[in-house]
């Protein structure tokens, strides 16, 4: 199985790149499923229910949030009529939604599509990430009630996201890291066989603050509070960047990693 993953789409210039590009995204890369983290894809800060059904219907199969998951407060409502858009799956017990999806393709074959935030430096209230996964995947198993699993990872520390790496590997077919917007280098397959990467990086423009117009996060360190208005995204020239995954028919884990880039 082929998974194009992209990295966390950053307000209205991105998601019409991304819309645009998705015709050339499925004829270079041939992805049976492609995955988009969109937390950020709305004005940058959530994820509208109009957006959410502009990029379903532009071919993408599965969407993930993150930290922004409710700033767009519809999305509370909404994500209960839209299985396809995820959130954290270690919210804690009540929270609208669900943190996983399963996908079947026309082949037959199935795709599990999980979100798990991290905690450090995050500020959030929420349940044990480790114990959440380890907990969720008692119940599901490579090569028996699915043929991949894919996990976007969305946290702030690399530590911690390198411990979580490892915590599944063997278990699941990726863990691909989101949220800090900057693409690392070390994709890999883990020792075990999941593939694995720090950050996938954003869809957004890179002369910018991790997507935004650069003067106010200048103000903001400088000064100690941010200008009115709030952080705006960039406009400038825009990148897709995330990650292909093909996965082993027979086992699920990964036989290969990708970093991509299109500008």
């Amino acid at each position: 199985m082929k998974i194009l993953f992209i990295g966390d789409i950053v307000g209205k210039s991105a998601r019409e790149k991304v819309k645009n590009s998705i015709g050339m995204l499925k004829n270079k890369y041939n992805p049976d499923v492609i995955v988009a983290n969109a937390e950020n894809a709305t004005g940058g800060h959530g994820l509208s229910k109009k957006d959410a059904q502009d990029f379903l219907s532009s071919g993408i199969n599965v969407l993930t949030l993150g930290n922004h998951a409710w700033d767009k407060r519809e999305m509370l409502a909404f994500i209960e009529e839209c299985p396809q858009i995820i959130r954290a799956i270690n919210y804690p017990t009540g929270v609208p939604g669900k943190g996983f999806y399963t996908l079947e393709l026309v082949n037959g074959k199935k795709l599990l599509v999980i979100q798990v935030m991290l905690r450090l430096f995050m500020g959030m209230f929420l349940d044990d990430p480790f114990y959440s996964i380890k907990n969720f995947l008692l119940s599901e198993k490579l090569g028996s009630t699915c043929d991949a699993i894919l996990i976007d990872m969305h946290g702030e520390a690399t530590s911690e996201k390198n411990a979580f790496g490892h915590f599944v590997d063997g278990s699941v077919s990726a863990v691909l890291g989101t949220h800090t917007h900057i693409p690392t280098s070390d994709n890999k397959i883990l020792s075990k066989g999941t593939a694995y990467q720090t950050d996938v990086g954003m869809t957004g423009d890179y002369n910018s603050v991790i997507g935004f117009d650069i003067e106010n996060p200048i103000h903001g360190f400088i000064k100690g509070y941010r200008t009115e208005g709030g952080f705006i995204p960039a406009k400038g020239e825009i990148s897709i960047c995330g990650a292909l995954i093909e996965t082993d028919d027979v086992t699920g884990l990964a036989k290969s990693i990708v970093s991509i880039k299109e500008t």
